[in-house]
C-alpha cells in the first residue's frame, strides 16, 4: 500500500494536502498535528470554547481536497481531532454537506484520561494505539479522525486495516512503527532540516513530502513523488530515525519496535528500503502526557554594547531583583559581542531576563514596566530589543503512565456504532538498554569541526532532548564508537551536570544521546535559547574537535568549516 504524510505538525505548509493528492496515486494520506505543545495550546482552545480543542486548519486545508480524495478513493487520516476528536468529526461531516458530498466519517476516542489525575491538570492524553484506527478503515471510513494517539499509529493503523494484522504480527507491526516513525515529520524525511543540506539538490529548498510503500512483511520503501524538491537518501531517512527518539527499544501502545535492527538499502533513486526491524511485546502500561498550569511568564532583553559587558549585566540584575523581588527571575548572558568590532550590533551581548511568577501582575506590567524604568538610570548603552508586554500563561508538560486497562481506546464507527477496542492481551517489561563506550581513536588527528564528518539531528521529548548522531562511512563510526558520554559533556558545557545516557544503533551507523532534563519542565515552560532542542544536534556539529586526519577531505585544516 502507498501512504503518505501530508503534515509533520500543527502550523505545516498548508498546501502540502493539495501536494500530496495530485502528485501521485495514494491509498491513503496521513495528517500528524500534535505535539506536548500543541496539546496545551488545544487546552486552552477548549477553556475558551468546549466546542473546540481540535485543530481548525485540517478544516481549511480539507475544504480544498475531499472532492479529490473521494474521487480517488484515497483515505485520509489525521489526529487533528486533539482534545475533541468527536467535534473534528462532525465539523467535517457538515463541511462534506455543505460541498455538496458525502463522506463517511469515524473518530477514534477515549485517550482523555484527565479525571483520572483530577486537581491542576489541563490535560492528561493517553497515547493510544492503532488498532481504533483500524476499525475505523475496515467499516469503510474515508476519513478517520483521532485525538491524542502514537504518531506512528497513523500510518500502523491502516496497514492493520489492509494486511489483515493482528497483535501477534509483531515484526510486521514494528517495521509499520519504523515507517511511521520516518513519514510522521513530514519534510524532515526528503531533506528538511538536513544537516548536509547543501548537498541536496535543489539546497533544500521546498523539499517535497514522504511517503511509504509498505508491505505485508512490515518492510517499505521511502521515497516521494515524482518532481518534488528535496531528496530521499539513506542519510536522510536516518536523520529523521533518530530524531526523538530514546533507547534503541521504542516503546508503543502495540509494540516495542528496536531501531537496532531497522536496516536502510538505497533503492533508486529517490528509493529507500527500509527492512529487518524486530518487534516485541508492548510494556503492560501507556504513556500520558500531562500539562498543568504553571503560572505566568514574561521576557525583556537588554542590549549591552561596548566594554564592562559583565558588570553591565550584573548592575541590571541587582536593579530588577530590588525592584520585583529575585523569586523567579532568570538571566541568561549571551556573549554575541566581538572586541573592536566594526559595527555596532556585532560589538553588542544580549541579556534576556526571563520572570516567572504565579501572580500575573508580578510577572506582566509590574516587571516589563521595571525594566523600562531602568533606561536613563543604569548602564550606559542602555536600549531594549521590544517594548513592555503582558505575562502570558504556561504550563508544565510531564509524561505519566497508566495500564492499558485504564483507558477506554473506542473507535466510533461511520454509522455511529461505538466499538471498544479490547487492550493487548499480552505484554512485557520494558527491555533493559546497555550500550558501551569502546576505546578512543589513537592514530594521526586534525582539528576541525565535528560536523566535517558527522551528521547529527537533535529534539525534545518533555523536559528531555536527544541528540543522534550518524556517520557517513564505516570508518567515521569506527571512530564514533570511541565518542562517550564525557567527550559530549566536554563539548557541550550546557550537559555538565545533567544525567545524559547513550545508545548505539549499529545498523544506522549511529549513537544516541539523550540528555536529561535540558529542557526543564519541557518547551512551554523552558526559558532556553533553544527551546526545543531542535539546534542541539547543530552546536555540537559546530564544536572543534581532534579528528582521525585520514578521514578528513584533503586540504582540510583546523580553520575548516562545514
Amino acid at each position: 500500500m502507498r501512504i503518505g504524510n501530508a503534515s509533520g505538525f500543527y502550523g505545516d505548509r498548508a498546501s502540502a494536502w493539495r501536494e500530496m493528492l495530485d502528485g501521485g496515486e495514494l491509498d491513503v494520506l496521513t495528517g500528524d498535528y500534535l505535539a506536548e505543545l500543541t496539546m496545551l495550546i488545544l487546552g486552552r482552545d477548549r477553556m475558551k470554547d468546549p466546542a473546540t480543542g481540535y485543530a481548525k486548519t485540517f478544516l481549511r486545508q480539507l475544504e480544498d481536497v475531499l472532492a479529490t480524495a473521494l474521487e480517488r478513493g484515497t483515505k485520509l487520516v489525521t489526529n487533528a481531532g486533539g482534545l475533541n476528536p468527536a467535534g473534528l468529526a462532525n465539523a467535517v461531516e457538515d463541511l462534506a454537506a455543505r460541498l455538496g458530498l458525502r463522506v463517511r466519517v469515524g473518530h477514534v476516542t477515549g485517550d482523555d484520561v484527565t479525571e483520572r489525575f483530577g486537581g491542576r491538570v489541563l490535560t492528561a492524553n493517553a497515547y493510544l494505539g492503532a488498532f481504533g484506527i483500524a476499525e475505523c478503515l475496515n467499516e469503510g471510513a474515508d476519513i478517520v479522525v483521532t485525538g491524542r494517539v502514537t504518531d506512528a499509529s497513523l500510518v500502523v493503523g491502516p496497514a492493520v486495516a489492509h494486511f489483515g494484522w493482528t497483535r501477534d504480527d509483531l515484526d510486521a507491526l514494528a517495521g509499520a512503527t519504523v515507517a511511521g516513525h520516518i513519514l510522521e515529520c513530514g519534510a524532515q524525511a526528503t531533506g528538511g532540516n538536513f544537516a548536509f543540506f547543501t548537498e541536496l539538490p535543489d539546497g533544500g529548498r521546498r523539499p517535497g513530502f514522504p511517503l511509504a510503500e509498505l508491505r505485508a512483511d512490515g518492510s517499505a520503501v521511502i521515497t516521494k513523488h515524482p518532481g518534488t524538491g528535496g531528496a530521499v537518501t539513506v542519510e536522510t531517512v536516518t536523520a529523521q530515525l533518530l530524531y526523538e527518539i530514546g533507547a534503541p527499544a521504542y516503546l508503543g501502545p502495540d509494540v516495542v519496535a528496536h531501531f537496532d535492527t531497522v536496516e536502510l538499502r538505497d533503492d533508486g533513486p529517490d528509493r529507500v528500503l527500509v527492512r529487518g526491524t524486530r518487534g516485541s511485546l508492548p510494556p503492560p502500561t501507556v504513556k500520558v502526557g500531562v500539562n498543568t498550569p504553571g503560572g505566568f511568564r514574561n521576557s525583556m532583553t537588554f542590549v549591552l554594547c561596548g566594554l564592562q559587558i559583565e558588570q553591565k549585566a550584573a548592575l541590571v540584575r541587582d536593579q530588577l531583583a530590588a525592584a520585583v523581588g529575585g523569586d523567579g527571575l532568570e538571566f541568561v548572558l549571551a556573549r554575541t559581542d566581538r572586541p573592536d568590532a566594526a559595527d555596532e550590533q556585532t560589538a553588542s551581548a544580549l541579556l534576556v531576563v526571563h520572570l516567572k511568577s504565579q501572580d500575573p501582575k508580578r510577572a506582566g506590567r509590574a516587571f516589563s514596566q521595571a525594566a523600562v524604568e531602568l533606561a536613563l538610570g543604569s548602564y550606559p548603552g542602555l536600549t531594549l530589543t521590544g517594548p513592555p508586554g503582558d505575562a502570558t500563561p504556561f504550563g508544565v508538560f510531564s509524561a505519566r503512565f497508566v495500564p492499558h486497562e485504564a483507558v477506554e481506546h473506542v473507535a466510533v464507527l461511520p454509522d455511529g456504532t461505538r466499538r471498544p477496542i479490547a487492550p493487548p492481551a499480552k505484554t512485557a517489561d520494558r527491555p533493559p538498554a546497555t550500550s558501551p563506550e569502546v576505546g578512543s581513536y589513537r592514530g594521526p588527528t586534525t582539528k576541525a569541526p565535528f560536523g566535517t564528518l558527522f551528521g547529527a539531528r537533535s529534539g525534545d521529548k518533555g523536559g528531555d532532548a536527544n541528540i543522534g548522531v550518524w556517520a557517513r562511512d564505516d570508518a567515521g563510526y569506527a571512530w564514533l564508537r570511541g565518542f562517550g558520554v564525557d567527550d559530549l559533556k566536554a563539548l557541550l558545557p550546557e550537559t555538565r551536570d545533567l544525567a545524559v545516557e547513550r545508545f548505539e544503533l549499529p545498523n544506522l551507523r549511529a549513537v544516541n544521546f539523550v540528555v536529561h532534563g535540558i529542557l526543564g519542565e519541557g518547551v512551554a515552560a523552558s526559558t532556553r535559547f533553544d527551546p526545543q532542542g531542535k539546534a542541539l544536534g547543530e552546536w555540537l556539529r559546530s564544536r572543534v574537535v581532534d579528528l582521525p586526519s585520514e578521514l578528513l577531505p584533503r586540504g582540510r585544516s583546523e580553520a575548516g568549516a562545514v
